[in-house]
């Protein structure tokens, strides 16, 4: 069986992060939405639970997605849900360079773990997690960025 962890702080899940785990279905038996802990990030804008259930209902009809929590290192996380792979979505060129440089330490601690890369579709290209938390802050309409009502 084919399972791939598709890490994240997801603070907030977007429609580009649906796109990839739908399209990443397509790739392996299951994907595991993995919310880490984000020690670079001091606190979360929406609460990790609100995420959950955000989530969780969102793939209620796929039983081959799933989410967990955890606070360890990625690649033990891996080890210990026995996926050998990481599902991980690149809108632009600075993606990849953050992305490789994790990609390779992650091989350097699981010499199993494979990272694979989708190109995120150009529909979601400019969605960020960031940019929906900073509109959504003050007020601005994201909706029609993310997979759910909130």
């Amino acid at each position: 069986m084919k399972t791939a962890l598709f890490p994240g702080s997801f603070d907030p899940f977007t429609k580009g992060h649906h796109d990839i785990v739908l399209r990443g279905l397509n790739l392996f038996d299951e994907i595991i939405i993995s919310i880490g802990h984000n020690t670079t990030k001091k606190t979360r804008y929406f609460e990790v639970d609100f995420m959950v259930d955000k989530i969780e209902k969102l793939y209620q009809n796929h039983p081959n997605v799933r989410v967990v929590l955890y606070n360890e290192l990625t690649s033990s996380l891996a080890k210990r849900e026995g996926a050998n792979y990481l599902l991980r979505g690149l809108r632009n060129t600075t993606d990849f360079e953050y992305e490789n440089t994790i990609s390779q330490m992650n091989r350097y601690l699981n010499e199993e773990l494979e990272t694979v890369f989708l190109i995120t579709s150009p529909q979601f290209a400019a969605i960020s997690s960031t940019i929906i938390r900073e509109v959504h802050r003050y007020g601005g309409d994201v909706s029609e960025f993310l997979p759910y009502d909130i």
